[in-house]
């Protein structure tokens, strides 16, 4: 394949086959490919350009998710790379024509870092490996730090006298030789990044923090060796071993907290098992085999308790599924034999069959993974401002610890490095750096578990500042669906008789008028009573057909059903309802019309309360629609909207938006995301509302997977709460490093302080944006939202249907 080296080794990595373990095909502006051109790529990879996602080992900062960037983009064939120093995930955009995965591997490789697979196995053993190894270097630490202050503390307590020269040697002597392993093991990778950076020419955050560490244990290493020369007044084995240890404190904690809150969108991209049972056709047995050798048409065995592995039919036994990742629904659901399952659901109950019908790229739970992966490695705005700061800060501290240490290097040696060390340590950015991208994945771990997708994390800062909310009706305020609330029938006709004669036509049609009359028409021996013959539909009309009475009892005739307009009929004036007519020609072809059906949408129960919330927090709501004028108003009335506006087309919906937004308003859209495209690209901040949602396709920053409207006003606090936090981390980090800074450069604030005080600043801003993960925020002033949550799965109660008959007039 072209781009191969002839003298490389073999690399699996670069066997097309396996590709898409860790990748999909896409355009080349990195959008993903149609499920069908996803499958394609299997056969032909090098005619597509591949997204492929890696786990990083070796960075700890925003200067590392940089070089690693650099690096990656000077490879001759990748496209785009981006890096989170947050989630230590990397996207690579690249053409298999011009690179392979082992070439762009091996660049992250040059530049000091690992890149591995980002599969299940590969991400979990790599988190344990690096947990393993913290904990460890933390422990020496820790054990050499507390042998050392043993030794020191003499030093600390006795009067002039009481130790003597040789005593005072001794213990320097014991606390070089604990220290040294320390110096060795536990500060090992800050000196090998250290110098990484110094062959490469770079700076990064690791440079100034083993800069501190090998001068304080140069200067206490010198000063033990020659007690009488310019550093032998004083040794520093304490300052460093405690600065070691809360460091590394600082770091494991971090280690810990990050795979507990940024992490959990990795958690949720990782719930595909990595094997499963696949029946032998020729021996009916099952044997495992991995996930991703399955293809369409496979039967496979699914425990209780593990994920299915793809979407299938269930062909033997009967369970419950949680699919909460798909629907925010927590509440099992029923699932037996004949049911679909998705992919990422859990089965719940016992061991089942399923037939497998769609796998990789195909499933909705691809979808759902792409775009999580998308949002974890954005850069929101404030994120990108403190990367392009963090190395001119970087270059700014060494500068500042040299001054520092020049300026008092005549009157103390010694104490003018240990200055320098104070200067280089607690200058450090590593808070800086982390306050922006861990409170954002935090917030959009939390969504993720609720049922929000967020596509791009810039919009919860967006969504933050919006003051007016714009919904569509359709499929948004009101479910998908039509509701049938009363049947009005010419003299002598039924109103089951009518219902079973329209449903009989309504039954070959997919709109949602169509299905609202065959869902009311409970009686299927009243449709079986009509032989229907040359059907036809007018897109948006209506339907058209021959109809002939199977009890002889009514001769064959045309009948019409739709619109008043495509019925004959004059339309009924001053009714807030949609009508839907029948309409048949009579004997003498003379248009008879037979019944008129009164339909109204299926409001979501949960709406009112979710306009009071949003109105209490002081965000103000109106309704866009392309519905008739007396349609709207009607659902507005019942939701609590005042400012409506109906009958918009989509480019009256955009221009509508853009007056707002003209008179200085921060506007979010909440759409159905099949036909308010415009709309929702052009709105400061967008949700797609409804499971029919065509992810891959959504112009949404954010994406409801589940069928409750009160994630909205839940998801517009959340983002506040967010903001709030990124701000508060700000500003710590900068009130830090401005308070500190003159103190180290005065010589008031020692190695180990300094060292104490980084550690807690980083650590205080991952706590903080810990705290997003508690859940969405609660809104207790509106106790219907509690309902809403909890009946989100289920249909709301339709409006009782009236079957009185209505005597009409003839036409």
């Amino acid at each position: 394949m072209a781009g191969a080296s002839p003298a490389a080794p073999p690399q699996l990595l670069d066997d097309p086959q396996e590709w898409l373990a860790f990748g999909r095909p896409c355009t080349p502006a990195g959008s993903p490919l149609p499920a069908d051109a996803v499958e394609a790529g299997r056969g032909h990879p090098e005619s597509s350009t591949w997204d492929s996602h890696v786990v990083l080992e070796g960075m700890h900062c925003a200067a590392c998710a940089l070089t690693i960037e650099d690096a990656l983009r000077a490879v001759p064939g990748v496209l785009q790379a981006d890096v989170s120093a947050a989630t230590h995930r990397a996207r690579v955009v690249w053409q298999p024509g011009r690179v392979l995965p082992s070439q762009w591997m091996k660049a992250v490789l040059n530049a000091g870092y690992r890149a591995m697979p980002a599969m299940d196995a590969f991400a979990r053993a790599q988190r344990q490996r690096e947990s393993r190894r913290a904990l460890w270097r933390w422990l020496v630490a820790g054990f050499c730090m507390m042998q050392v202050m043993m030794y020191a503390w003499p030093a600390y307590v006795a009067q002039p006298g009481d130790l003597s020269g040789e005593m005072e040697q001794l213990l320097r002597w014991a606390s070089w030789v604990i220290t040294l392993p320390m110096v060795v093991f536990s500060c090992g990778p800050f000196f090998a990044s250290a110098l990484r950076d110094v062959r490469l020419r770079r700076v990064s955050m690791d440079l100034p923090v083993a800069l501190g560490m090998a001068i304080t244990f140069v200067v206490s290493t010198a000063g033990t060796f020659d007690p009488s020369g310019i550093f032998g007044k004083e040794v520093y084995y304490d300052s460093l071993t405690m600065f070691v240890f809360f460091l590394l404190t600082g770091r494991w904690l971090e280690l810990r907290l990050r795979d507990r809150t940024a992490g959990a969108l990795e958690a949720v991209m990782n719930r595909l098992p990595d094997s499963v049972e696949r029946r032998d056709d020729a021996t009916g047995t099952f044997a495992r085999v991995a996930t991703r050798r399955l293809v369409a048409g496979d039967t496979i065995r699914v425990l209780p308790g593990e994920a299915f592995p793809a979407d299938g039919c269930i062909t033997a036994g009967n369970t419950h599924a949680d699919e909460a990742l798909l629907t925010g629904e927590s509440t099992p659901v029923a699932r037996p034999v004949g049911s679909h399952v998705t992919a990422g659901s859990y089965n719940l109950q016992s061991p089942v069959e399923v037939r497998v019908e769609g796998t990789g790229g195909q499933t909705r739970f691809a979808q759902i993974v792409a775009l999580m992966e998308s949002a974890s490695l954005q850069k929101p705005r404030l994120a990108l401002l403190a990367d392009r700061i963090a190395r001119p800060f970087l270059v700014a501290v060494l500068l500042a610890a040299g001054l520092a240490a020049a300026w008092w290097w005549p009157s103390d040696p010694g104490h003018a490095l240990m200055v320098a060390v104070a200067v280089l340590i607690v200058t450090c950015p590593c808070a800086l750096s982390l306050a922006t991208p861990v409170a954002m994945l935090t917030a959009a771990g939390t969504l993720a578990r609720r049922g929000v997708l967020v596509r791009n994390l810039q919009g919860l800062e967006a969504l933050a500042q919006v003051d007016t909310l714009v919904f569509d009706k359709t499929g948004t305020l009101t479910r998908d669906g039509m509701a049938l609330q009363a049947v009005h029938t010419a003299q002598g006709w039924a109103a089951d008789d009518a219902l079973g004669l329209a449903a009989a036509l309504a039954r070959h049609s997919m709109h949602p008028a169509s299905r609202a009359v065959v869902a009311a028409a409970s009686a299927p021996a009243q449709q079986a009573r009509w032989c229907v013959a040359s059907l036809q539909e007018d897109a948006g009309l209506g339907l058209s057909a021959t109809v002939s009475d199977n009890t002889g009892l009514v001769p064959e005739c045309k009948v019409w059903l739709g619109s008043a307009r495509h019925a004959g009929v004059a339309p009924e004036q001053g009714s807030s309802a949609l009508q839907v007519v029948l309409s048949a020609q009579g004997p003498d072809g003379v248009l008879l019309e037979l019944a008129r059906f009164d339909l109204v949408e299926d409001l979501r129960s949960e709406a009112p309360a979710v306009v009071a919330a949003l109105q209490q927090e002081g965000v103000a709501v109106q309704l866009l629609s392309g519905d008739r004028v007396q349609a709207v108003q009607r659902v507005a009335a019942q939701a609590g909207i005042a400012q409506v506006q109906g009958e918009c087309s989509p480019q009256g919906k955009l221009e509508a938006l853009q007056a707002l937004q003209a008179g200085g308003h921060q506007v979010a859209m909440v759409g159905d995301g099949l036909n308010d495209g415009p709309v929702l690209a052009g709105a400061h901040v967008s949700f797609a509302f409804g499971r029919a949602v065509p992810l891959a396709q959504s112009q949404a920053d954010f994406v409801v997977l589940g069928d409750s409207l009160a994630l909205v006003p839940q998801t517009v606090l959340l983002a506040r709460r967010t903001l709030r936090v990124v701000r508060q981390n700000l500003w710590w980090a900068a009130g830090y490093n401005a308070l500190c800074v003159p103190l180290a450069v005065a010589g008031w604030m020692p190695a180990w302080l300094a060292g104490l005080g980084m550690a807690l600043s980083s650590l205080l801003v991952v706590l903080n944006a810990a705290r997003l993960a508690r859940g969405l925020p609660a809104l207790p002033a509106l106790p219907a939202l509690a309902d809403a949550e909890t009946s989100a799965a289920g249909k709301a109660p339709q409006p009782p249907l009236n079957l009185a008959k209505t005597t009409l007039e003839p036409v």
